[in-house]
């Protein structure tokens, strides 16, 4: 669902947050109201009675922007949009913009910046933000500007410019920088801050000051003297122009800020490929030396960057409402992660009943009205997405005729949206160089929100319908209009003058953002995480079907980046990013500011765990990644809705399928009869879904295909490897672990594989693993810590068999048993307050790893006091039961299981560290 801008409800909630490529449209749209593209065509003026971008009152606006700015497309949706989107009319600066770990506001004087380092809970605990709060401003004697525009932005960065007609001041600002850039003239440099600042070093032109607990060294040019009077700060200039401003990690970092504060940032640039299976991605600062020969800088990553960069790193660390951002020395650093994995559709499996589907698929083909009476670019585009995810279905089991009426479902009303004149089309902004939809929804036209939302429906769709018929989906047929909804919502191209540069995306930040004005307190937000990864896996699908591996490629960087920030930000999947006082583990949206447990339109539990999963699609296989992320977020949800899912179902049954296919089939079976779908979904999808994944196990993402159209799952200890092939000739997937698989053209293929297998490139070492978040047992050290949900025992006794457990593997273990050595463990345990809990472990072996554990032992519970604070489960508590004779290792498979025999609540078990550990007695 988009994020409805002025819902009275949504206020009410997040009051906190608000403000009192090729073909498509020419570079310069052609002059006549209508502009073919291909077979299809836009238009370049609104259709009669609709609005573009307004003011929260209603009155047209313009990209704020300099003169030497204005003939570029402005990056709407980004973190700092409210620099060039005057959202409200009394404000012609801008509303908080959140870089991290620097916030900033524009204000007459120039800009104001903070560090906020304390979250604070708001909206009946519903949301944390480290709001803005100022520090300092930055600015230049006597400056009084009557706005601010954006005169200047690369990928992360951004240039704010002042005038006053005496004064002249630019600031350069940007995700992840510990600077801020000045370049004024007119006046002297000045800094006023929030209180008289605390000074703890003072070399002349470089000044070291505490304001509200945070450090901050001021630098102006050599020669210069900076002079504290009160609140006030003030250097002259001399006959330079510049001068920088940065936030400490810690005083003792003087120095080293010192070597790089006038190495001045002037542009940011990211670079991506896609080989084999992995995204590799480069993000690049380029500088100018005002002093010196200097032109490296500092950097402060995300999470779910250095999580993923090899790259040195420095002690420093900053604060941030990601979790803790980690400081590189360097102009650049490089990432790499295992390519998110894209079906068409999850493949044909046995455990689907071909004539139960058959009759789910009639009921939408034959409806009176597949596209439920839709009419804006939403909900059209979730009827859209509807019948996509049904067509690979259908033709699967052979309904070609289903398969077909709805192709000419889907090309028919494509078809009539991509063509202008009629009751809906799209239409050009020249001023704005976007391309919107009308009959707009949720401020797709007057505050640009959403595009990537809707127009992922529309482009995943067309990519069903170019697997089948690739002819339809020619630049010279309809293909052109497909490419125009991309260059607006996705456009890889930095030259094209007549969309921006990936409008949504902010690749520094690693996900997109949905308001196109960002005028907020809270910053700029995202509800619907799952939407925007539906643009990047329909950009891999076009891709693959048109042969531009381009627009794949780019896909896949864009769903590979945004998983792992999904992972972390909205599903804390390591717990490490929400704070403790937080008490969700999920967040319906994240804001530049935090992160809520909410939803634009309800504070339904199950629409704000629902909505960062919808649409469930071959694209949605990312998820199962976090196993035990989704088991908790299901056990919240039905903590916090009294019970298990009513409404949205169908959408949190898909969801626990990628971790736990059996019960989530169990839940289907006991509840399809009665419910009414989602209204993206269907009864056809669901269970085709649940059922194929029951049969074939859940995504195992740590393998992967040398395309991004593979998938792998695993059950129990059975692998099936998946992928589809849309060229016109036959090709061999090889897969990360070896196994190799053939794929015929125009076809998706499953099979066990052939060639080796070996799960891990090494053999693992050693006899004590750690364990790891996501079910692995490891011989590296030096991992995260965090922590995994044991499920509840439900009231029940468990004692002596697994119930929910939590399972942790490791494959391909060659040892020498040592003679009269037990197996030994430790594990981290914390029940919180809850009472009467018992852990339980069972360790099994499979010697040969053939599939069968050939060995058992189970140990006597674990009984948790109900105080916070971890405790340890050890081997001490003695064998409960055994099966099997201990022998040697030959590439077998050695595994942990952990659940409650008894009690009634959750808890926790610490992973990532050397005091959760498994030690095996071979050598």
């Amino acid at each position: 669902m988009p994020a409805p801008r002025t819902r009275p409800a949504a206020i009410a909630l997040l009051a906190s947050a608000l403000v009192a490529v090729g073909v498509g449209p020419a570079a310069v749209p052609a002059a006549a109201a209508t502009v073919p593209v291909g077979s299809g065509s836009y238009s370049d003026t609104r259709p009669s009675g609709t609005s573009g971008p307004t003011t929260n009152t209603g009155t047209p606006v313009t990209p704020k922007v300099t003169d030497a700015a204005r003939n570029r497309p402005v990056p709407t949706n980004d973190w700092w949009s409210s620099l060039a989107f005057q959202r409200y009319g009394d404000n012609p600066y801008s509303t908080p913009m959140y870089g991290h770990p620097l916030t900033y506001q524009a204000t007459a004087g120039g800009l104001d910046v903070g560090y906020p380092t304390t979250p604070a809970i708001v909206g009946d605990g519903r949301q944390y933000e480290y709001a803005h709060k100022r520090d300092l401003t930055i600015g230049l004697t006597g400056l009084n500007s009557p706005d601010t525009k954006a005169d200047d932005w690369s990928d992360w960065t951004v240039t704010p410019y002042w005038s006053d007609g005496a004064r002249t001041l630019r600031t350069t600002i940007g995700h992840g920088s510990p600077f801020v850039y000045a370049q004024g003239s007119g006046g002297n440099a000045q800094i006023t801050t929030a209180g008289s600042p605390a000074v703890f070093a003072d070399q002349g032109n470089v000044l070291g000051i505490t304001v509200a607990g945070h450090h901050y060294a001021l630098f102006a040019p050599t020669g210069s003297d900076w002079n504290v009077a009160g609140s006030t700060v003030t250097a002259g200039l001399g006959s330079k122009d510049y001068f920088s401003v940065a936030v400490l990690p810690s005083t003792d970092a003087l120095a080293t800020f010192k070597k790089y504060a006038y190495s001045f940032v002037t542009g940011s640039k990211v670079t991506w490929n896609y080989s084999g299976g992995t995204v590799g991605a480069t993000y690049t600062l380029t500088t100018e030396a005002k002093e010196g020969t200097e032109r490296g800088t500092l950097q402060a990553l995300y999470r779910h960057q250095w999580l993923n960069t090899k790259d040195p790193l420095t002690s420093y660390t900053y604060v941030s409402p990601r979790g803790t951002m980690k400081v590189r020395e360097s102009a650049s650093f490089t990432t790499s992660q295992k390519a998110a994995a894209v079906l068409p559709a999850l493949p044909k499996s046995n455990g689907v009943d071909t004539a139960r589907l058959r009759g789910y698929l009639n009921e939408v083909v034959n409806a009176s009205d597949p596209f439920s009476g839709a009419s804006d670019t939403y909900w059209t585009g979730k009827a859209l997405g509807r019948l996509a995810q049904l067509v690979p279905v259908a033709d699967q089991i052979g309904e070609t005729g289903t398969r077909d009426r709805m192709l000419g479902l889907m090309k028919g009303k494509l078809q009539d949206w991509f063509t202008a004149g009629g009751a809906n089309e799209f239409s050009y902004d020249k001023n704005w160089k976007t391309l919107t939809g009308y009959p707009a929804s949720y401020g797709s036209d007057t505050e640009l929100n959403d595009h990537h939302f809707h127009y992922s429906y529309y482009v995943y769709a067309a990519a069903i319908v170019a697997q089948y018929d690739p002819a339809w989906a020619a630049d010279s047929a309809w293909g052109g209009m497909v490419k125009a909804l991309v260059r607006d919502a996705a456009n890889p191209s930095r030259t094209d003058t007549a969309f921006p540069f990936l409008r949504g995306f902010d690749v520094y930040a690693g996900h997109s953002w949905a308001s196109g004005h960002q005028g907020f307190a809270a910053g700029n937000n995202q509800e619907s995480s799952s939407e925007s990864t539906n643009l990047s896996a329909a950009l891999v699908l076009w891709g693959s079907a048109t042969g531009d591996t381009s627009l794949r490629d780019l896909g896949t960087y864009l769903l590979t980046t945004e998983s792992e920030s999904i992972a972390q930000y909205w599903f804390d999947a390591d717990e490490q990013v929400f704070p403790s006082s937080f008490g969700h583990d999920t967040a319906g949206m994240v804001w530049g500011s935090g992160a809520a447990y909410s939803t634009w339109w309800t504070a339904n539990p199950e629409e704000i765990h629902g909505i960062n999963v919808l649409p469930v699609t071959g694209g949605s296989l990312h998820l199962g990644g976090e196993k035990a992320a989704i088991r908790r977020n299901i056990a919240e949800m039905e903590r916090e809705n009294g019970g298990p899912a009513v409404e949205w179902r169908d959408i949190l049954w898909e969801f626990q399928s990628l971790a736990d296919p059996g019960e989530a089939k169990a839940n289907w079976d006991a509840g399809h009869a009665g419910y009414t779908p989602e209204q993206g979904e269907s009864k056809a999808h669901t269970y085709h879904w649940i059922n194929t994944l029951d049969t074939l196990g859940a995504p195992d993402a740590t393998v992967t295909g040398d395309i991004p159209t593979s998938a792998v799952f695993t059950k129990g200890t059975t692998r099936t490897y998946a992928a589809h092939n849309h060229g016109s000739t036959a090709r061999t997937v090889t897969f990360s672990d070896g196994k190799t698989l053939s794929v015929p053209a125009r076809s998706t293929a499953t099979g066990t594989g052939s060639g080796s297998q070996d799960p891990d490139p090494q053999p693992p070492t050693g006899n004590t693993f750690q364990l790891r978040s996501g079910g692995t047992l490891t011989t590296a050290t030096g991992g995260t810590a965090g922590s995994d949900t044991i499920a509840s025992g439900g009231g029940a006794n468990h004692d002596g068999t697994p119930y929910q457990p939590l399972v942790y593997e490791v494959r391909g273990v060659n040892g020498t048993l040592t003679p009269g050595a037990q197996t030994a463990f430790r594990l981290q345990v914390d029940a919180g307050t809850t009472v009467g809990l018992g852990q339980q472990a069972r360790i099994s072996y499979d010697f040969t790893g053939d599939g069968t554990f050939d060995r058992t032992e189970t140990y006597n519970y674990f009984a948790t006091d109900p105080v916070t604070g971890w405790e340890e489960y050890t081997q001490a508590r003695g064998l409960k039961a055994s099966t099997g004779t201990a022998r040697d290792l030959a590439g077998g498979t050695v595994r942990l299981e952990v659940w409650h025999a008894i009690g009634n609540g959750t808890s926790k078990l610490q992973t990532g560290t050397d005091k959760s550990v498994l030690v095996i007695p071979y050598s």
